[in-house]
């Protein structure tokens, strides 16, 4: 029996999303709630799990193809079995002209996949037939620009890693051809050159929203000199302790924010908000911290700043961190701040002026680089 595998509830305000990858082909088994489909929204890469254990059926849509909450993505057999042909038949020995026998290839032979990743994620790993990629694993191909079909996976059941996808770009040949995504126009008689590369869904957002941002919100800059010859020194003694005690290293962004918090208590008028005609005034410090991730800036928030430690601080902003490289930050989670902090010191500038990102609309904190080294 067909069980339908329909578009999930994508957040607040989300309507629809881009196919990303399919990470289980028609014929896969497919275990229940395990990952089939990556959809990329405005913010972050949400996989689709399957509703039931069986053997994947037909895709209704294709990668790139935008959907809405509750279309109909796929099929998935419940309780099925791979077709027979899953099993790689013997090939049909047929004549060639010279009288020596030479394989055809039957009808069922996949084709061969041309331009480094025209197969959407999927892949030869070790020899051993076509394996999905990870929403993180296709990023780091498409960074790198290698083909995984030269890749040989070290990761569980032969799966290609991000690990494997750096050896191989670090081993890759100066002169190899850029990313397969990637439309490069014929050079010109002067050998300059255009590369052109559709942007992401994400990077479409934030570019819409830092201009319409630009256009609506007050902004004001700004700055003032801290002097943090104790923290530097508090840091330098304990870091090492620091570590060895909380597993995670100890930064400057978790001295900041517990400096922001402790801030916000005494002056709450800049932890608040407008909304229509009222003010709205809190009583916790929901702090969004601005993180770098390979499709864009994201702006996570840590929930009731205020009562964390700095090791606290420091481990979730670590953890965000992670997980906005992997794309697999929630849509809750960048949602409802308060007050934001921008850390442009570590790009190595010495002031910056962020735009807001809605919805995180109040205020942001610039460090200088001087500071932050």
């Amino acid at each position: 029996m067909a069980t339908e595998v329909l578009v999930p509830t994508l957040g607040e305000s989300i309507t629809e999303a881009t196919v990303g990858e399919w990470l289980k082909q028609p014929g896969d088994k497919v275990a229940a709630d395990e990952p089939i489909a990556s959809l990329e929204t405005d913010k972050v890469s949400v996989e689709v799990p399957s509703p039931v254990a069986g053997v994947m059926g037909e895709h209704a849509v294709k990668v790139g193809d935008t959907v809405e909450v509750g279309a109909l993505l796929a099929t998935v057999d419940a309780g099925g079995s791979a077709p027979a042909q899953a099993s790689a038949p013997q090939p049909a020995v047929t004549q060639s002209p010279a009288g020596s026998p030479s394989p055809s290839p039957s009808q069922g032979d996949a084709a061969p996949v041309s331009g480094g990743y025209g197969n959407h994620g999927a892949a030869p790993v070790g020899g051993d037939g076509p394996a999905a990629l990870s929403p993180s694993v296709r990023r780091a191909v498409l960074e790198h620009g290698v083909d995984p079909s030269t890749i040989k996976g070290t990761g569980k059941d032969g799966r290609i890693t991000k690990e494997d996808v750096a050896t191989a770009a670090s081993s890759k040949p100066a002169a190899s051809a850029a990313p397969a995504a990637a439309a490069t126009a014929p050079a010109a008689a002067s050998g300059r050159k255009e590369e052109r590369v559709k942007m992401t869904r994400l990077r479409q957002t934030i570019a819409k929203r830092l201009k319409e941002a630009q256009n609506t919100a007050a902004m004001l800059t700004t700055f003032n000199d801290v002097d943090m010859t104790a923290v530097i020194e508090a840091r330098a003694k304990y870091k090492d302790l620091f570590e060895k005690k909380h597993g995670v290293r100890l930064g400057f962004m978790g001295f900041f924010v517990k400096a922001a918090t402790m801030a916000l208590k005494d002056i709450p008028s800049v932890n608040a908000s407008i909304e229509g005609d009222e003010i709205v005034y809190h009583d916790y410090a929901d702090i969004s911290v601005a993180v770098s991730s390979p499709g864009g800036l994201v702006v996570p928030v840590i929930r009731d700043a205020q009562d964390l430690s700095v090791a606290g601080i420091e481990k979730t902003i670590g953890d965000f961190g992670r997980r906005a490289k992997d794309g697999t930050l929630k849509m809750d989670e960048m949602r409802g701040g308060t007050f934001t902090i921008s850390n442009g010191g570590v790009f190595g500038s010495l002031m910056s002026t962020p735009i807001i990102n809605p919805p995180s609309r109040q205020y942001w904190a610039s460090t200088a680089s001087r500071i932050a080294r």
